[in-house]
C-alpha cells in the first residue's frame, strides 16, 4: 500500500493510481476522481450473483479497481451482492450511496507516518477525529489507522506510542460509534519496515487500549506473507479483529485455485466465530479489464 515498484507486481505497472496515493488524498480532503476508461460490454457483470448466504459481508477496496468509473463498479457490485466501496473519501461518498452501498472503511492519515512516533500523533490525530466525524455523520463504521514504519523505533515502544495516541481518540470514537481499526500489513514485500506486521504485536496494542472501539484489520494476503496459518490465527484473535481484507498470494491478484490460500475455507472459519463485519476484496485483476468478472467470482467464492 505504500510502495509502487516491487509491491504490486507486474499488474500493477498498468495502474498507475496506488493504494498510497489515493488514501493520502482522502486524508486531504477527498480523493481525486481516477482518471478511468469504460469497459467494453463483454466484460460486465450483467446478470446478478446470488445472494450472500451468511452474516458476513462483502466490500470492495475501491484502489484496486480504478480502471472501472466508480458508478459503474458500484452499480456492479449492488447487483453482485456488495454492501460497500471502501477506502474513498467523502466526495466519492454520493456516489456509491445512490447505489444503496456504504463506506465501511474511511481513510484518515498517510501510511507510513502513523502513531508509533509521537511526533505524528497530533497531524495523525486530527486526521482520525475528522473522519471519526464524517463517518458518524452518515452512519459509515470504520476509520483506518497505521502504525507507521518502524526508522528506528523498538517494537516495545512502538506499541507504547500507539496506545498513548490511540487513548487520546478512543474515547472519541466511543461516542461516535465509529471503530477505529489498525491495519496489519506485512514489510517482507510490499511495506519495507511497517511496524504493525504481526498479529501478536498488534493485537498487544488493542488490548492494551481496552476499548471495543479499536481493533485490528487483519489482511488475510498480508499475513500470509508475514505468519501462514491464517485460519488457527484467526480463530485465536477474532475478538481483536474488526474487519478484513482479502489478497490472492503469490502475487496479489484474484483469490482464486491458481494460489495458495483457500479463501472458502477461510471465510467459512470468519463466520464460525459470529462475526457479522465486512470482508474486503482487495486483489489487483490480472487483466484491468476483467476487473467486474473477477470481482463475481470474489464474492461467490467468499459468500458464506
Amino acid at each position: 500500500m505504500e510502495e509502487t515498484s516491487g509491491s504490486r507486481n507486474a499488474s500493477s505497472a498498468k495502474n498507475p493510481i496506488t493504494r498510497r496515493s489515493l488514501l493520502e488524498s482522502a486524508a486531504l480532503g477527498g480523493l481525486a476522481a481516477a482518471a478511468a476508461s469504460v469497459l467494453p460490454a463483454s466484460a460486465r457483470a450483467d446478470d446478478k450473483a446470488p445472494a450472500t448466504k451468511g452474516k458476513v459481508k462483502q466490500s470492495i477496496c475501491q484502489w484496486c479497481y480504478s480502471k472501472v468509473p466508480l458508478d459503474e463498479l458500484a452499480k456492479s457490485g449492488a447487483e453482485m451482492g456488495y454492501k460497500s466501496i471502501e477506502l474513498i473519501g467523502p466526495d466519492r461518498w454520493p456516489a456509491v450511496q445512490k447505489h444503496g452501498l456504504i463506506c465501511a472503511m474511511v481513510p484518515s492519515h498517510p501510511l507510513h507516518k502513523g502513531l508509533n512516533h509521537k511526533e505524528h500523533h497530533d497531524e495523525c490525530l486530527a486526521m482520525i477525529r475528522t473522519s471519526i466525524e464524517r463517518s458518524a455523520e452518515v452512519g459509515f463504521p470504520n476509520v483506518i489507522t497505521f502504525s507507521g514504519n518502524r526508522a528506528g523505533m523498538p517494537d516495545d515502544m512502538g506499541i507504547e506510542n500507539c496506545v498513548i495516541a490511540l487513548k487520546k481518540i478512543v474515547g472519541f470514537a466511543e461516542e461516535k460509534k465509529v471503530t477505529i481499526c489498525m491495519e496489519l500489513l506485512n514489510s517482507k514485500v510490499d511495506h519495507k519496515d511497517y511496524q504493525c506486521d504481526r498479529t501478536p504485536w498488534g493485537v498487544e496494542v488493542v488490548k492494551r487500549v481496552g476499548s471495543p472501539r479499536f481493533k485490528l484489520l487483519y489482511d488475510i494476503y498480508h499475513m500470509q506473507i508475514m505468519e501462514g496459518d491464517v485460519i488457527r490465527t484467526i480463530r485465536e484473535n477474532h475478538q481483536y479483529i474488526a474487519h478484513y481484507h482479502t489478497g490472492g498470494n503469490p502475487g496479489r491478484n484474484e483469490i482464486d485455485e491458481t494460489q495458495e490460500l483457500n479463501y472458502a475455507a477461510i471465510l467459512q472459519a470468519i463466520a464460525e466465530t459470529g462475526y457479522d463485519g465486512y470482508v474486503a476484496q482487495e486483489f489487483i485483476p490480472k487483466v484491468a479489464e476483467n476487473a467486474i468478472a473477477s470481482l463475481k467470482k470474489a464474492y461467490q467464492i467468499c459468500a458464506v
